[in-house]
C-alpha cells in the first residue's frame, strides 16, 4: 500500500471516530459522561499534529487533525451548552 493512501486512510478514520460521540450528544443533550479535561487534552494533541503537518508540509496530516480539531471543538461546546449547573 501507498504510504499517502495509508496516511489519508488513517486520517480519515481518526478524524470521523468522535462523530457517534457528538451525534449522540447532540441527539440527547446530554454530556455527563463526557470528561471535558479528555477532551480539552485531545484538541491540544490534535492542534500539535496540525502543526506538525504544517511544519513536515504534509497535507493529509493537517487536514485530518484540523478536521479533527473542529469535530471535538463543537464537542467541548457541546459540554459547555449542555453541562448541568450544579
Amino acid at each position: 500500500m501507498d504510504e499517502n493512501t495509508l496516511g489519508i486512510i488513517a486520517g480519515v478514520l481518526t478524524s470521523i471516530s468522535m462523530i457517534p460521540q457528538l451525534i449522540k450528544v447532540i441527539r440527547d443533550k446530554n454530556v455527563e459522561d463526557l470528561s471535558w479535561i479528555m477532551i480539552i487534552v485531545l484538541i491540544c494533541g490534535l492542534s500539535l499534529w496540525v502543526w506538525y503537518g504544517i511544519i513536515k508540509n504534509e497535507l493529509p496530516i493537517i487536514l485530518s487533525n484540523a478536521f479533527a480539531v473542529l469535530v471535538n471543538l463543537t464537542l467541548l461546546l457541546c459540554f459547555i451548552l449542555f453541562r448541568k449547573k450544579s
